[in-house]
């Protein structure tokens, strides 16, 4: 397993910032994929974005434009900048770290515990 610390989140007012971050540890040297999900109460968790290892970073039409997601490869941390947030952002936000054995074509997937940010009007 890959431990997976997620820290930030809280209660923040719309329009106002906020960043979220993971840092992931465990015996694996690479990790392919570091991204972050969110869960608002009685729904599946969706996906907000993702960065490769090599950066490319893709967002959900949700949140383009207003968050910005990086990662530091060397140390196996992304980071997650929300702005302009809204009250419909307010969920439960969890990182997610993707390790994918090549050879077999296995993919493990690693959850942080999660985070609550909440948008206040």
């Amino acid at each position: 397993q890959v431990p997976v610390v997620e820290s930030g989140g809280g209660l923040v007012q719309a329009g106002g910032s906020m960043r979220l971050s993971c840092a992931a540890s465990g015996t694996f040297s690479s990790i392919d994929l570091m991204g972050w999900f969110r869960q608002f109460p009685g729904n599946q968790r969706e996906w907000v974005a993702d960065i490769s290892r090599s950066g490319r970073v893709e967002y959900s039409d949700a949140v383009k434009g207003r968050f910005s997601l990086s990662r530091d490869s060397a140390k196996n941390t992304a980071d997650l900048q929300m702005n302009s947030l809204k009250p419909e952002d307010t969920a439960v936000y969890y990182c997610n770290v993707v390790v994918l054995i090549l050879v077999n074509g296995t993919r493990y997937d690693y959850w942080g515990q999660g985070t609550q940010v909440t948008v206040s009007s």
